[in-house]
């Protein structure tokens, strides 16, 4: 069996530097343009070129996201974009649109074309389409089961990749191809600016309130978000609860075995918008769990609590097998609230440690005295206590309670550069 890549994002080059520390094989991020997440910090063209090189002096893989659906205006900048990128030289750019690709394989004809899932790949027929053309992997439909992927590399070339989703935020529509976002506030998920409706709070009436025009009346239930009072959607099926749209998180930590052998290339983790501390604890979690299992299966089985305990250490939203064993149902959805499960503080990272000491850019508060854990890269963590604290200026201080600033704090254990600073917290 070959081992997986474990594929992780990056929102920023902090966090780029984090999933390499804490075992990615390969990292996707976004430009300023043309990915799906336009609200993700992203990269500049200079932090491009500093994120490329920074992989690839570590012997990792770096992927650029170029996935939106794009129109005729899209088109020419685009193409200024990818000579760009050419000259860069990533391992590869994940592309959607089928005029977008055409544009990739004539300005990057050097670099790997992977197929994002929001081309809906769902069957064996669209793989080997896609690989005639000139792509070397296809991202998976989130719908697809286990099972199907089986048949899917059954059916394609063995050198021809299968890039699988096995961790984070599931999406209400088809393979991440939604228009709720674009219905509701004009903000179009298709070209990154996605305002996540389907996490919103509803009020659900079962009769159009007295100011729906009759011309609106096309179904019998209405939606009323809370923070939209008067705005009436209508609906035409009842769906039980009021955060109807509101899926669980995707989690596969216990099914490495069975992802393994249906012959997936690429583990990919969700999460372009994520925290450091979210970053770290799922590469360092799933690194651990596939690295077990090729060791010795039963390694791998002996240390499930572990990775149960440590996949909670960050936010997430309840957890499900997606659409790997069967079909979702009313299980797979969150129905109460939108909260997230934030069991643990994201406090910041360490970098040029000497001895017990260790300077860092503040992102929670926390007071000299508390108690705090340090995540260690090699799947360790310690328990430590913050001795003392000095703000940029050298001045003593008791506690940190803005973020963005830098400090430097002493501890009563040794610390080393990127180990991560978190803390017990709380639903969120």
């Amino acid at each position: 069996m070959k081992k997986p890549e474990l594929l992780i994002p990056a929102g920023s080059l902090e966090v780029l530097k984090i999933a390499i520390t804490y075992g990615a094989d390969a990292v996707y991020v976004g430009g300023e343009l043309y990915g799906l997440r336009a609200k993700a910090k992203n990269f500049s063209d200079e932090d491009l070129e500093q994120a490329i090189a920074m992989v690839h002096d570590a012997g990792k893989k770096i992927y650029i996201t170029a996935n939106i659906t794009a129109h005729n205006r899209d088109l020419a900048g685009i193409s200024e974009y990818f000579r760009k990128l050419n000259a860069l030289r990533p391992d590869a750019l994940i592309i959607s649109d089928p005029g977008v690709f055409a544009l990739a394989k004539k300005y990057c004809p050097d670099v790997e074309l992977h197929i994002s899932t929001q081309a809906n790949n769902v069957n064996f027929m669209t793989y080997q389409f896609w690989w005639e053309q000139g792509a070397k992997r296809v991202v998976s439909g989130r719908e697809l089961s286990l099972e199907e992927l089986r048949g899917i590399r059954d059916n394609i070339p063995p050198e021809m990749e299968i890039e699988t989703f096995i961790h984070g935020a599931m999406c209400i529509s088809y393979s991440g191809r939604c228009l709720l976002s674009a219905y509701m506030t004009g903000r179009d998920a298709n070209l990154g600016a996605c305002t996540h409706p389907c996490r919103w709070k509803y009020r659900l009436f079962d009769k159009a309130p007295l100011d729906v025009t009759e011309e609106h009346e096309i179904g019998p239930f209405y939606l009323e978000e809370e923070n939209r009072p008067g705005e009436y959607f209508p609906v035409m099926e009842n769906e039980r609860g009021t955060y109807i749209f509101n899926s669980k998180d995707l989690c596969m930590i216990d099914h490495i075995p069975e992802l393994i052998i249906s012959g997936i290339d690429s583990f990919k983790i969700e999460g372009r918008m994520k925290t450091a501390l979210y970053v770290a604890v799922v590469a360092r979690t799933y690194r651990k769990a596939i690295d077990d299992f090729f060791e010795d299966p039963e390694l791998y089985e002996k240390n499930r609590e572990w990775y149960h305990e440590e996949i909670s250490k960050c936010t997430y939203r309840s957890y499900t097998t997606g659409f790997f064993f069967h079909p979702t149902d009313g299980d797979s959805q969150v129905y109460e609230d939108n909260f997230y499960i934030k069991e643990y503080i994201y406090l910041g990272y360490l970098t040029d440690c000497n001895g017990t000491y260790g300077h860092f850019e503040q992102r929670n508060k926390f007071s000299v005295g508390d108690e705090i854990e340090i995540m260690c890269p090699n799947g360790e963590n310690h328990v430590a206590h913050v001795v003392s604290m000095k703000d940029e200026d050298g001045n003593e201080i008791t506690s940190c309670p803005h973020p963005k600033k830098m400090i430097t704090a002493e501890f009563d254990v040794a610390v080393e550069d990127y180990q991560i600073m978190r803390m017990k917290g709380k639903t969120v």
